[in-house]
């Protein structure tokens, strides 16, 4: 409890103590993200930048903020049948605004749909500690037979249940090794990405291709994002998505339309 012959300003200070923070400084007219004026940022500044800046406490060069943008591009939508833009739709048309049915939306991006990118940089960055004398492929192996122990078959960031090969991760793979050329990225986690791709082919005997979250852990990895970020930069562009569907059903005007067809009947399997 607070004294009564605690001074004003004492209790000024311990007012202003309670929360520190070095993200922003908001004073009357002034707004500082980072310690820049917002105003020399309008205009200037693009969305991943201000993301990177916010983030990590300094601008990006170009070629990491270009990086940082193709990830976010890469990620935004999968179509209706990924949870997450399934679950804005069917907000949006029980009448839930936009901010409701992207809070459902959003809130379901947890470790089986949403989380991979952040299990997989997670694995990336074990295989990083394993690897002796810079061998990232005996690093990949050890790292990829520990967390099939640990886990089972399922190996987050690779294969795919509808695409045989991602389309997204050719891509991001090609822009991080052009950006580790330029001293933007490093390059070791393209490696890492591509040797525990061929240790698993190796190990099971079929071609389990990297998937968008393999793509994007080795993107966020290469970066100098650490795992739990990488979860969070697959939200922010993931919303994107989950915006878009979640407007689109609002004004398509139908209610409760549910996860599937009225006509469809689900399997009872009581007595």
């Amino acid at each position: 409890m607070t004294s009564p012959h605690q001074s004003a300003e004492q209790l000024l200070e311990r007012a202003s103590a309670w929360w520190s923070t070095a993200i922003i400084d908001i004073r009357p007219g002034v707004i500082r993200p980072r310690g820049r004026p917002i105003e020399q940022l309008i205009g200037t500044t693009s969305y991943a930048e201000m993301v990177w800046l916010m983030l990590r406490g300094e601008p990006p060069r170009p070629g990491q903020a270009a990086l940082l943008e193709a990830a976010l591009v890469a990620a935004v939508d999968h179509g209706p049948q990924a949870p997450s833009i399934a679950v804005a739709r069917m907000a949006a048309s029980c009448g839930l605004p936009l901010n409701g049915a992207m809070a459902s939306a959003i809130n379901t991006l947890d470790d089986v749909h949403g989380g991979a990118g952040e299990q997989c940089l997670a694995l990336y960055w074990r295989a990083l500690e394993l690897a002796q004398d810079g061998d990232l492929a005996q690093g990949a192996r050890q790292a990829l037979q520990e967390q099939r122990a640990e886990r089972g078959r399922i190996v987050p960031g690779f294969g795919h249940r509808f695409h045989p090969v991602d389309p997204r991760s050719g891509p991001l793979l090609g822009l991080t090794e052009a950006a580790a050329r330029h001293g933007d990225a490093d390059g070791r986690f393209v490696v890492l990405g591509r040797a525990m791709e061929q240790a698993l082919a190796a190990l099971t005997g079929k071609a389990l291709p990297m998937n968008i979250d393999g793509a994007t852990a080795v993107v966020y990895g290469a970066l100098g994002f650490p795992p739990p970020l990488a979860r969070g930069l697959f939200i922010l562009s993931r919303s994107v998505g989950i915006l878009a569907h979640a407007w689109e059903q609002s004004q398509q005007g139908q209610r409760i339309k549910g996860p599937m067809p009225p006509d469809i009947v689900y399997r009872y399997t009581g007595r």
